[in-house]
């Protein structure tokens, strides 16, 4: 494996530059100060703030369960936390689209890990990942209906949003399921059929990825086929802790800046469906960490559960200081010192 390590700390300018012109761009076609003057804050704005930054922690904690769950206790909980600031670091410089999958590699590699484990952790990960979205997607739209995807569609019947979404849902769920399938049901078969692949003519240039790939997808599952399912269990439970409280994390700061949303179950659970739905979108997002492309979503996605765009722009840049540049800050202090360790 290449001994660059290809995590660069000058990848954080693109995103920060992305991210600051497209919510300059909002502030001067959206933004009414006079907006926020007339619809006061709540008194317990403060509160739901500190509530949403609670659960951020909670989240990092629970992808540190993962880790270590998956790592069998090789990683220390010091360990684990510090790996997924690299991680969240990773994706946050990385095209959505794209995910810190390949920096994971390189750094499980780099923890003195055997490749066996190292593809292991990475290719469950990356089912678990997408097993939480495809079956939770459509448990939420037989509950919620069109009005899950954009606020409009229940009334309008805007079938370029639903074409979009369900599109972008249906990409993730053949993803989702040839890993499954490949890795978790029939890993010899999925082997052959990559094999097979990489020696076609038009696919020459990347035989040997492919076949890389391919032999990290065998290594995985004979390593998941011989795990406990307990092990895999707390894995997934480490998985839906932390999706949830990523979007829980956003409904609180919604609150914190709506002094007039309902919390009844319903409200609250039409909101936390469609902030997922936004998230299938921003998986295919060709900017590092979906920078610009989540601002620009977020309003049209809430716009009848908060007072004014101009509230929109101040929640979606809270919620971004929080879960985006914050990781962006904090992984440019600790990769350097991670990269430093490896050197020594």
């Amino acid at each position: 494996m290449n001994d660059q390590p290809p995590i660069q700390i000058k990848k954080v300018f693109l995103p920060i530059l992305i991210g600051i012109a497209v919510v300059g761009y909002l502030i001067y076609t959206q933004f009414d100060g006079k907006d926020l003057e007339s619809v006061p804050f709540p008194s317990n704005a403060g509160y739901w703030i500190l509530a949403s930054f609670a659960l951020l922690i909670v989240r990092h904690l629970s992808y540190a369960y993962r880790l270590r769950v998956l790592s069998e206790g090789v990683f220390s909980w010091k360990k684990c936390i510090e790996l997924i600031f690299i991680w969240e670091f990773s994706s946050a410089v990385s095209p959505s689209s794209v995910g810190g999958s390949a920096v994971a590699f390189y750094v499980l590699s780099k923890e003195s890990l055997s490749s066996a484990k190292t593809a292991t952790i990475v290719t469950f990960t990356i089912i678990l990942d997408s097993l939480f979205f495809v079956t939770t997607i459509p448990i939420l739209y037989m509950i919620f209906g069109e009005g899950m995807i954009r606020p409009d569609l229940s009334s309008s019947g805007d079938w370029g949003w639903t074409t979009i979404f369900w599109s972008a849902y249906a990409l993730m769920f053949t993803y989702g399921s040839i890993m499954y399938w490949g890795v978790l049901l029939k890993p010899k078969k999925f082997y052959t059929l990559l094999t097979y692949l990489s020696n076609r003519k038009w696919l020459k240039k990347y035989k040997e990825k492919i076949s890389s790939f391919a032999n990290e997808m065998l290594i995985a599952a004979k390593e998941l086929q011989q795990k406990p399912l307990s092990f895999k269990f707390k894995a997934f439970l480490g998985t839906a802790g932390a999706w949830t409280c990523r979007f829980l994390l956003l409904n609180l700061l919604v609150i914190a800046f709506s002094p007039d949303i309902s919390l009844d179950w319903f409200t609250q659970g039409q909101l936390y469906a469609r902030l997922k739905a936004m998230f299938v979108l921003i998986g295919f997002s060709p900017t590092p960490g979906g920078a610009g492309f989540v601002e620009l979503l977020f309003n049209g996605f809430v716009k009848d559960m908060i007072p004014s765009p101009s509230h929109g722009i101040v929640i979606s840049t809270v919620w971004r200081l929080f879960t985006y540049y914050l990781y962006l800050l904090i992984g440019a202090i600790v990769v350097p010192n991670w990269i430093a360790k490896l050197k020594k």
